[in-house]
């Protein structure tokens, strides 16, 4: 319990600290997005690292030379909350991530979101959740990675739930690479024996991109399978290790 006061003040610490600077951040958005964001994610990724440490969580990251040095769609697998800022605290892209909309209500922590491009999806309504699609292919467009979880919800189980297709939209109208990502022991930080959080060693590996111009259209329309079994295969070798 000492554990999660300890996350807990120091994740509002954060919060309190940057305050000023997030204001200053905010004007210089509405002049420049991109600049504000470049400004904005090695805070927040700083942030995300104290925050980590605090619970005790040693982040091992491999793979980062799959990354390209252009924007790309990075598509991971869902296990825990703590997936975003692992995944940010590693991510070597300007990168903003599609969240579920309930996140938009978190005071805080969706303004610095908001900052760094990350978008809100509605999976309820359709339209709206074209619309964050269509949002998120203009990002990548104009220079900015996006990241999201084609599972849709966070699963704590040993096999990953079907990827949901729509979720590849932003790579096909786009045409970037897909970079796969596995993450795995996420949910033993804190889901797994709520609300104690336990110090934990957790894994994000980087898989080799899928590359749209070197897929035939019947490929194109099934990215989810070629990501969700590359992800599959990162994760055998992480638990074989």
């Amino acid at each position: 319990m000492i554990r999660f006061i300890l996350t807990f003040l120091t994740l509002v610490l954060f919060f309190i600290l940057t305050f000023p600077l997030y204001l200053v951040i905010l004007l210089i958005r509405k002049i420049s997005p991109k600049t504000a964001a470049k400004i904005g994610q090695p805070i927040v990724s700083a942030g995300f690292k104290v925050v980590l440490a605090a619970a005790g969580v040693k982040v091992e990251k491999s793979g980062l030379e799959n990354v390209p040095d252009e924007p790309v769609l990075f598509c991971a697998n869902h296990r825990s909350i703590a997936d975003v800022p692992v995944f940010y605290t590693t991510v070597p892209n300007l990168t903003g991530i599609i969240a579920k909309k309930e996140v938009r209500k978190i005071p805080f922590l969706s303004w610095w979101m908001i900052l760094l491009n990350c978008l809100f999806l509605d999976r309820s309504d359709v339209k709206q959740a074209l619309k964050t699609i269509l949002r998120g292919t203009e990002n990548i467009k104009q220079g900015s990675s996006m990241c999201i979880m084609p599972e849709g919800t966070r699963n704590h189980g040993d096999e990953m739930l079907t990827f949901k297709e729509g979720s590849f939209k932003m790579a096909e109208k786009s045409g970037c690479p897909v970079v796969p990502v596995a993450i795995w022991k996420t949910d033993e930080i804190f889901e797994l024996h709520m609300p104690r959080v336990k110090g934990q060693k957790v894994r994000i590996h980087y898989c080799e991109p899928i590359i749209m111009s070197g897929l035939s259209r019947e490929e194109q329309k099934h990215l989810g399978i070629l990501a969700r079994e590359r992800i599959a295969k990162a994760l055998e070798e992480i638990k074989e290790n």
